[in-house]
């Protein structure tokens, strides 16, 4: 099949699956164009970033006399009971928890949504698909940053409330709000900000809360994020109240903890059981009796309907992890569609010609985008080829087709792996800092790494990774972006490569570095049975770190500021030392080319292992290693921000919070001191002895005069033999205790802290909304929620997220449809890097990035670069900051960003010393 209609790159095209679809991965924009009856209908608006968004001139809110309902005519659906599911488009509005709701509709619906942004379907394109084809039974439209009477904010929205009055829709948090406004209602700032906060539910009983209970004694509560409401004094006739929060029953996780019986992602063995609640309210009955004299207006409108349409509108989220009944309301908005579309006999409608097996389904749904593109380059002047979806579909061609065919299909490079395992030896030569020294000390660590689990809790890390230059297949890639002036590409830049023997190679990557690297580990091919029997799944490959720029290769806007470090570097290591902590094991594993020469390095390095006696590896732990001279003793870090400063900015994350932009701002600072001629492997050493950490690294990349001293306590993304992807979220931090009592009560404080949970909560729902993007539908779930991990200097709070990948998404696409790590940017995410790249007055560089492994056998793991000394021509810099939310205090905040700067700065100020002494 000839594909060429499509002239969108290929990073346009490498999205996750076919069963996820993103219609601007497809098709680009200058490909989006109107016809002349089109543009008589539509006015261009302005709109924020580069998003092009147009808005109806009719709509305006509470008047619907020039709507085209009535030339409308819509297509009888056949018997959703007998087909036996539900096919949503569903509306994404540039949030983070869009994919959440994927993830639960692809159960309950029994087939995947289909997922367009909200301006990338004109309103011819989607009259075609809801009512010339009949494609779909029902409408979500998600949550999203602004507001619904902001037209880039709202997109198409609006339009389709006005117009698909005969179609099933369900709006949550921004799409109820504009379900209001579009109507006539007043959509107002709240009494308060409330995100990842929980809050008792009354409801009428409506058909979308069958099998709910109601009011505040019931476990019916849900997790909000809004700072917008509908106003329920202005709600014309047409909209009725169907839920409300019941008075003064709004708080944290912890307070609000119970059973989850609607919610399979944190509890999958739920029993299923309902019981019914006394203070259920009759339909009739729009609003509770206040329960105290005057304080009614407690009561923030949580729910509506349309008295005629079938369009219901929820402003908490039922998608979130923490709330009660979320999969119960959406099964509920299943059983309205269904029963919509049962009574919808109209003999006067003409039959709609579809196909048993749904011809909207995920196949057919990449067909559907790849006609229209193909009918717009054809410049017929048709909008749309009449070639139905049901007989596109049988061509099979899917979205990774098309990504593929944009490529040449690389050679096939197969490794081999040779390893060897020398048992209990550890402890015998002192520890993994003892054979690092020996193994790569006497070049201070030059073009080594160090994946080093330093922690001395076992269970948090299991295995260290250790390698340097020397192998035949060694090289090291140097990865900038370019500046934005110089290209029209806003993720091209420089690749500088250079070979075992010293040789360079420069290239110009248009497509960017996570594209490189995913076409460089898609050429190697491997033999499972060449790893079978190692404990852990790092065999050899890239080693190394991204930078948090990258993101503009992730579906981020363009960069607002240049790093002056690389924005990736790597290492492809095919000589690795493996440490297994808890078996007190040592591997050394070695790659090569099938049908080339073994090298030496099993043999050599088993040699110096073995004959490493305790007295010779005693000089490692006993040598001085140099510091800096006198003359730079008495300086030290200077912040980028006063503290004036940064306080002023938490304010401006604030307002932006009460304004509804974000819900959550990880608003970041750097620290920097001229450090001079320094040891980056002695100054390493120091800390990891100080901070010890289970996902910390040393990194030194000589080329590019660049050194990472890295004492992290947080994952950001694992991929395992298995195909099971991990996330571990640390949103929470407290300092130690200076005596036991002490510390048991702060690490209780952290526990409890309802802006901690809330701050956690909202990370936790949109590293699951991340994860959703690329993992098998119902296989998304949180095994450990809001944990507290106790470390050398603070207590932490921590979640982990898992949900299993699909077999058809690369490991390197996991990576994209998650970076930068949802910890370091806040919620949504796309908009808030936005705001937060306006706040912050430098680019992140390598902090807020990642570092760590993708191994050649397709597995990953990755870490968060937080509690780490960048070395970059030197300057040593610490990058901190912290989550930002409606419940911070601004002075809070800076003293919890000097706190995590604190243990490596006194790290580094120590070593330089040469004394002890901390620094305050």
């Amino acid at each position: 099949m000839n594909l060429s209609f499509c002239s969108t790159t290929s990073s346009d095209l490498s999205w996750p699956s076919d069963c996820v679809l993103i219609a601007s991965r497809l098709f680009p924009r200058d490909l989006v164009r109107f016809d002349n009856t089109c543009k008589k209908k539509f006015i261009d608006l302005p709109s924020r970033g580069t998003r092009k968004v147009f808005a109806s001139r009719h709509i305006v809110p509470g008047h619907l006399e020039d709507s085209l309902i009535a030339k409308k005519s819509l297509p009888r659906r056949d018997s959703l009971e007998r087909i036996g599911f539900v096919r949503t488009l569903l509306i994404d509005n540039y949030d983070s928890y869009t994919f959440n709701i994927y993830q639960a509709l692809s159960t309950i619906n029994g087939v995947p949504p289909v997922v367009i942004r909200n301006d990338e379907w004109t309103w011819e394109e989607a009259y075609h698909y809801l009512y010339e084809d009949a494609a779909f039974d029902n409408i979500v439209i998600s949550p999203g940053p602004g507001s619904p009477m902001c037209p880039a904010d709202i997109g198409i929205c609006l339009r389709l409330l006005l117009e698909c009055r005969d179609i099933p829709i369900l709006g949550v948090c921004l799409g109820h709000q504009a379900l209001g406004y579009v109507h006539g209602a007043h959509v107002v700032h709240a009494p308060e900000p409330v995100h990842g906060r929980l809050s008792g539910i009354e409801h009428d009983g409506n058909i979308l809360f069958s099998d709910i209970p109601s009011g505040r004694n019931s476990d019916f509560k849900v997790v909000r994020y809004h700072s917008l409401i509908i106003d329920k004094e202005s709600l014309p006739k047409e909209l009725i109240p169907i839920a409300w929060t019941s008075y003064d029953d709004t708080g944290s996780f912890s307070e609000k903890k119970f059973c989850t019986p609607g919610n399979t992602s944190l509890s999958p063995s739920k029993n299923g059981s309902v019981v019914s609640d006394p203070e259920t309210l009759e339909n009739q009955s729009y609003w509770p009796s206040p329960n105290v004299v005057g304080k009614q207006d407690r009561h923030i409108l949580m729910g509506i309907m349309h008295s005629t349409f079938p369009h219901y509108g929820l402003q908490f989220h039922p998608e979130s992890i923490a709330t009660t009944y979320g999969s119960q309301i959406f099964k509920n908005f299943k059983d309205v569609t269904v029963d919509y579309w049962s009574r919808y006999k109209s003999p006067s409608l003409r039959r709609r010609m579809i196909n048993e097996t749904a011809n909207m389904q995920v196949p057919s749904a990449c067909q559907l985008l790849k006609e229209l593109s193909r009918t717009r380059n054809t410049g017929n002047g048709s909008s749309h080829n009449s070639t139905s979806l049901s007989t596109a579909k049988k061509n099979g061609v899917d979205v990774f087709d098309l990504v593929d065919l944009a490529y040449p299909k690389p050679h096939k490079q197969l490794l081999r792996l040779k390893w060897k395992k020398l048992e209990r030896l550890v402890h015998k030569v002192g520890g993994s800092r003892n054979i690092f020294m020996e193994l790569y000390g006497n070049r201070r660590g030059n073009d080594a790494f160090w994946l080093d689990t330093s922690s001395s809790d076992k269970a948090r890390g299991r295995f260290s990774f250790m390698g340097g230059k020397g192998g035949s297949l060694w090289k090291q890639l140097t990865f900038s972006l370019s500046d934005q002036s110089e290209i029209t590409s806003k993720h091209g830049g420089h690749l500088l490569i250079e070979d075992a023997h010293g040789s360079t190679e420069k290239q110009f990557l248009e497509e960017g570095f996570l594209d490189f690297l995913r076409k460089e580990l898609s050429s190697i091919s491997y033999d499972e049975k060449d790893f079978k029997g190692l404990p852990f799944d790092f065999c050899g490959g890239y080693v190394g770190c991204i930078g948090y720029d990258i993101k503009v290769e992730c579906g981020m806007p363009v960069n607002g500021h240049k790093s002056m470090a690389p924005d990736a570097c790597f290492f492809f290591a095919d000589n690795v030392v493996a440490i297994d902590h808890q078996l007190d094991d040592v591997y050394v594993l070695s790659l090569h080319e099938e049908d080339t020469a073994e090298t030496s390095f099993l043999n050599d390095t088993e040699e110096k292992l073995i004959t490493m006696s305790v007295s010779s590896t005693r000089k490692w732990k006993d040598q001085t290693l140099p510091a800096i001279d006198s003359s730079q003793r008495k300086a030290s870090f200077v912040p980028d921000k006063s503290r004036e400063q940064y306080i002023n900015d938490v304010e401006r994350c604030m307002q932006y919070i009460k304004d509804g932009e974000s819900y959550e701002l990880c608003l970041t600072t750097q620290n920097r001191w001229r450090i001079g001629n320094t040891d980056p492997l002695g100054l390493y050493l120091h800390l990891r002895e100080k901070n010890p950490a289970p996902y910390a690294a040393f990194l030194n990349f000589s080329n590019a005069n660049l050194s990472l001293c890295c004492s992290s306590p947080e994952r950001f993304l694992q991929l395992d033999r298995n195909g099971m992807l991990e996330a571990k979220p640390i949103k929470g931090t407290i300092a130690r205790g200076s005596t036991p009592e002490e510390d048991e009560l702060l690490k209780l404080q952290l526990k409890v802290s309802e802006k901690n949970q809330a701050e956690n909560l909202m990370i936790v729902d949109l590293l699951r909304n991340d994860l959703g993007r690329v993992c098998e539908p119902g296989s998304v779930h949180v095994p450990n929620l809001m944990d507290v991990e106790t470390y050398t200097t603070v207590h932490t709070m921590v979640s982990t997220i898992r949900g299993l990948k699909k077999t058809d998404i690369s490991p390197v696409e996991c990576v994209r449809a998650a970076f930068p790590g949802g910890s370091m940017t806040g919620a949504p995410k796309l908009r808030s890097v936005e705001l937060l790249d306006s706040l912050e007055n430098c680019s992140r560089g390598l902090y807020s990035g990642s570092i760590g492994y993708f191994s050649y056998n397709g597995t990953f793991d990755l870490n968060i670069v937080i509690r780490t000394v960048v070395i970059h021509e030197d300057e040593a810099s610490i990058g901190a900051g912290g989550a930002i939310v409606a419940l911070s205090n601004p002075e809070d905040e800076f003293e919890e960003m000097i706190l995590k700067t604190r243990a490596p700065a006194n790290a580094v100020m120590e070593f330089c010393s040469g004394s002890s002494e901390s620094v305050s």
